[in-house]
């Protein structure tokens, strides 16, 4: 359960750390666009060491960022071999590997090594930005930016609200987790059979008072806001006022670059050499 860094805030002082919350926001949402519009294996690696640059000045541990990627790690594999097995040749192209009416072809490799970069890309990006950002500064975020549909009647402050504990449960429930198996082994409970149906029960111990403590956290909470007054009032005041400094303008206009780039070669606006599209 400790693999799970998505939730979890890193405490440094880093010029990662002290961007905008909103800023940080703004560019998670623009890099997971970008890498959709990715068509090369030029273009993951350019982003990747924009990455890596991004890590090394927020002074996360890169094992903490590279963590985020076991969880998805077993459907990422199922879903690259399913498509390197049910890819269709176009063009009459000739299988490196055949066995039956299965083939491994070359580009079916390429497109599937393609998508696990940007499975691998889409879910780095969003957990540094967890890694960088207090729930409260992430509750701030959201609900700046969703003001606009305030003016339809959506309760924009509840919805941040309820996104940053969903949030901000994630590392806590783990470490909930962990006390329970903790306490079951110290019970003899076996949680390392290789049988399915033994571990699905085994499991049982853990899942129910798991489930109990997360009804009656979440019953302390509800009391603890109503305690507070929330929701009494339209105008909330902040203790803390998030402001934008020149750091937020000059992150957000070497990514605008970097994306504008990657627009301009994707509909083929910038002519490059052949290797950029391999």
């Amino acid at each position: 359960m400790r693999d799970i860094t998505f939730g979890q805030y890193y405490p440094a002082q880093s010029v990662v750390h002290r961007l905008d919350a909103r800023s940080k926001m703004f560019l998670v949402v623009a890099y997971v666009v970008t890498i959709f519009f990715l068509v090369s294996f030029a273009g993951f690696g350019a982003i990747g060491l924009f990455v890596l640059l991004a890590v090394g000045l927020s002074k996360v541990p890169l094992g903490s960022v590279l963590r985020s990627i076991r969880p998805i790690l077993y459907i990422m594999l199922f879903t690259v071999v399913l498509s390197v097995l049910l890819y269709k040749p176009v063009g009459g192209e000739l299988p490196l590997v055949a066995w039956w009416r299965i083939g491994v072809y070359k580009t079916g490799l390429m497109q599937a090594g393609k998508m696990a970069c940007r499975l691998v890309l889409l879910v780095v990006g969003p957990s540094l930005l967890t890694l960088t950002t207090t729930p409260t500064q992430l509750t701030d975020a959201m609900e700046w930016w969703l003001k606009p549909f305030a003016l339809i009647k959506l309760p924009v402050q509840e919805l941040a609200l309820i996104m940053s504990i969903a949030l901000r449960m994630i590392p806590t429930l783990i470490a909930e987790t962990d006390k329970i198996v903790a306490a079951q082994k110290a019970r003899c409970a076996n949680f390392d059979s290789k049988n399915l149906v033994k571990k699905a029960k085994s499991m049982l111990p853990v899942l129910i008072p798991l489930f109990v403590s997360s009804f009656n956290r979440a019953d302390e909470l509800a009391d603890a806001i109503d305690s507070r007054c929330y929701g009494y009032t339209k105008k909330r005041t902040k203790l803390k006022k998030p402001k934008f400094a020149c750091r937020d303008l000059l992150a957000v206009l070497l990514f605008g670059v970097f994306g504008t780039f990657v627009l301009l070669v994707k509909f083929g606006w910038v002519p490059l050499f052949g290797w950029m599209y391999f």
